[in-house]
């Protein structure tokens, strides 16, 4: 974490700034599936997450592939609307259609591919320029083209770039035209849904440190999906780990490296690539038996105890309270303390 970031989130902290930015109570996104025979079952891909980001903060959210980062994340930006749960912005809760287009005028959304998330009959000036359309947020077109050229500059882009098409640029150069248009309503808050997934590593370091640059320029809050973990820690403030649609950790960056409390959680960190080859020998692998259990036909109670080697029958019966064990540390475990 940048000392910078550090700085401005604890002048954040002390500046009676008490009321989260964005607030997400007992957040469901459940859709129905068809099982046959006319009959629907309910896929619950956010089953009860909650959580808060601060200004200028990025909180991670990492998870084995299908575990519902990418819904939580359109979920609250109310692309999908929620099941039930409440999200709130600036201590206001979102919810009609007016208040959910006010809130989309102060967030925004990096898509995970840069290929299929831009217009491909669209120059990159209409790209960048469309949700100003949309918002009306220019008095003339003269000033339309210089906040187009503004945000290009912002992310790296050239001017002569403007009127040339998606498809002649790289991944890295689309993905910077995906974050130029989040950028052009002057947002506070991003959805950043695994941005640097589908790029080549030698771009991922570009596009993650703009991230950065821009989150200590314009104090912008990030809620960062990935799956990525080295990534992850590079860029967030605090970590959220999720499993099944369930929230089963939250703390800080280098506390849920260091001291991850759930046992799905130290599975994962045990996975992290470690550059010093003696401190890579001495870590232990953490090896999960099995596969993730379908959304559709969840596990009783806890939904890792199908794979976790301290499950027990009480594990069975009730989905563990996500509770804080210490300062700033959640964790969804019912024998958190006894097997660390």
């Amino acid at each position: 974490m940048s000392d910078l970031k550090e700085k401005n989130l604890n002048t954040a902290a002390t500046s009676g700034a008490d009321t989260p930015l964005i607030e997400v109570r007992d957040l469901k996104q459940y859709f129905n599936i068809n099982v046959g025979g006319f009959k629907t079952k309910p896929l619950k891909a956010v089953d009860g997450v909650s959580f808060s980001i601060r200004k200028g903060e990025t909180l991670g959210l990492v998870g084995e592939s299908g575990c519902g980062k990418t819904t939580v994340g359109r979920t609250l930006l109310h692309l999908y609307k929620p099941t039930a749960g409440q999200i709130f912005y600036q201590g206001q809760e979102v919810r009609t259609p007016q208040e959910v287009k006010a809130f989309r005028k102060k967030a925004a959304m990096v898509f995970q591919d840069p290929y299929s998330s831009l217009n491909p009959r669209m120059t990159v000036s209409d790209i960048i320029g469309e949700p100003l359309d949309i918002h009306k947020m220019y008095q003339s077109r003269k000033e339309r083209e210089e906040r187009i050229l503004e945000l290009m500059g912002s992310v790296g882009l050239n001017s002569e770039h403007a009127a040339r098409y998606a498809h002649e640029f790289s991944g890295g150069q689309r993905q910077r035209i995906g974050i130029a248009r989040a950028l052009a309503i002057n947002p506070d808050f991003i959805v950043c849904d695994e941005p640097v997934s589908a790029l080549d590593v030698s771009i991922q370091a570009q596009v993650i440190n703009m991230f950065d640059e821009l989150q200590d320029r314009l104090g912008l809050s990030y809620l960062f999906i990935a799956h990525d973990l080295l990534v992850v820690r590079h860029i967030s403030n605090r970590i959220a780990v999720m499993y099944l649609g369930k929230m089963v950790e939250l703390a800080d960056a280098d506390e849920i490296y260091n001291h991850p409390l759930h046992p799905y959680s130290k599975a994962l960190m045990s996975a992290v690539p470690v550059p010093d080859p003696v401190v890579a020998r001495a870590n232990r692998r953490i090896a999960l038996e099995g596969d993730i259990p379908s959304p559709l036909n969840a596990p009783s109670g806890c939904p890792f105890r199908t794979r976790c080697p301290h499950a027990t029958d009480a594990c069975a019966e009730s989905m563990p309270e996500f509770r804080e064990l210490s300062k700033g540390h959640f964790v969804a475990c019912h024998h958190a303390e006894d097997v660390n």
